[in-house]
């Protein structure tokens, strides 16, 4: 029974070493035969004794010296082979890199790190079966898009884990680590929205440009929507207004989504009435303002993406400003209160209200939870106001007074709420 006990991982390891190789296999038989594509070496019965051939090394010397010294084999082998294409005028490199790639499933089988194990064979897969996607996404990546996903990665993997978890003077009681966790927190919702619009949703039109855009900046995206209505005269602006009402309804969606997953759900049950309301109250004039007729629907161009978020100069003017209003906060409360808090509130509705709501969350203000719900509240409104202003502002037209009178009517009712509250 011990033997059986030793052996039962083993030969799992074996089985899962086989299994994965002929699977591999499978697919560059099936990359070859759709690409029309020579890769020039073995099929699936090479792939997979390639595989078992790392697996027997490896469990035959659990040092792995054996493995290495077949893995440097392996390695000129695939040198000689991609110089014997290059003479042929083949210089793909796929044939030599799926060999390398095979050799050590063996070794990684004998882990027992099954979900390592498959996600590594996956993403091989993936890269051989999608080809026709990678190239597509490949030929429509914007010139920048790379440095722009290795600026978030910065963010996320190295800069967060990096700032201690200290508070950053002793009478603000926000930690550097809170501070750039809000900064990822925002600029990953606002990442998702912009990948979502650009890439996978290019041509969804004025409507969809109005939810995704919401989820970077419902402003940013009304002054988009508002100057597009003013560079497209002859069409009609109901979808326009819908779109501008679409909006701020992904702010409150946004907002709700950042304070739940920062860790405040007990603040996030108290706004989720008065947001819900607000919600429904958004969607039942857009749903109004709708398009009535065929001819009413702007033309099928798509609206104007916005620039992509992931700025450092933008993460560090929002975490300047978080920290100011922090300060700015604690003052107000200090000398007038949970009514000078309100007052603040309103007035920062009029620019970026996201570092003011973060940083009200993760200070620990002599405030109670429904002053902080309140002011909340309050900073929405406003910011409603403000694009209703700039929604009619720059359209210059008076149809897109519809989507002014439905903004206003969700601030009057956040304020009632407010209020009431």
């Amino acid at each position: 029974m011990p033997i059986l006990a030793e052996l039962s991982p083993l030969l799992t390891a074996f089985f899962a070493t086989v299994l994965l190789g002929f699977v591999l296999g499978l697919e560059v038989h099936r990359y070859r035969r759709t690409n029309h594509s020579d890769l020039g070496f073995g099929s699936t019965r090479t792939i997979t004794l390639l595989a078992l051939s790392g697996f027997v090394l490896a469990a035959i010397d659990p040092g792995l010296r054996l493995f290495v010294a077949g893995y440097i084999i392996v390695g000129i082998l695939s040198a000689v082979y991609y110089w014997s294409r290059l003479q042929h005028n083949e210089q793909t490199l796929l044939p030599a890199l799926i060999m390398l790639l095979t050799y050590p499933i063996g070794a990684l089988a004998l882990q027992h790190n099954q979900p390592l194990l498959i996600l590594y064979v996956v993403i091989i897969l993936l890269m051989l079966g999608e080809k026709p996607l990678i190239r597509h996404l490949s030929d429509q990546l914007r010139d920048g898009e790379a440095i722009t996903l290795a600026k978030f990665l910065i963010m996320v993997g190295l800069i967060l884990p990096m700032l201690p978890n200290q508070v950053i003077t002793p009478s603000l009681a926000i930690t550097w680590n809170q501070l750039w966790l809000a900064v990822v927190a925002v600029s990953s919702i606002s990442y998702a929205g912009y990948l979502t619009q650009t890439y996978f949703l290019p041509q969804g039109g004025v409507i969809l440009a109005g939810l995704l855009g919401g989820l970077y900046s419902s402003t940013a995206a009304t002054v988009v929507l508002a100057r597009e209505a003013r560079q497209n005269p002859k069409a009609h602006l109901r979808p326009y207004a819908s779109a501008v009402i679409l909006a701020s309804v992904m702010m409150y969606v946004r907002l709700l989504v950042l304070v739940a997953t920062l860790g405040h759900a007990n603040i996030a049950w108290r706004l989720l009435p008065p947001f819900v309301l607000a919600i429904v109250t958004a969607l039942g004039f857009a749903w109004y303002f709708r398009p009535q007729k065929k001819s009413d629907t702007p033309s099928n161009q798509p609206v104007t993406p916005l620039h992509h978020p992931l700025e450092f100069s933008t993460a560090i003017i929002f975490a300047g400003l978080f920290v100011f209003f922090a300060f700015l906060t604690q003052i107000v409360i200090s000398h007038f209160g949970s009514t000078g808090l309100h007052w603040l509130a309103f007035m920062v509705g009029f620019s970026d209200i996201d570092p003011f709501i973060l940083s009200l969350l993760d200070g620990h203000f002599k405030i109670t939870i429904n002053s902080v719900v309140n002011a909340i509240l309050i900073a929405t409104a406003s910011n409603n106001l403000l694009k209703a202003i700039y929604a009619v502002t720059i359209t210059r037209q008076g149809n897109m007074l519809r989507a002014m009178l439905a903004l206003c009517l969700v601030s009057a009712l956040s304020l009632g709420y407010a209020w009431i509250a």
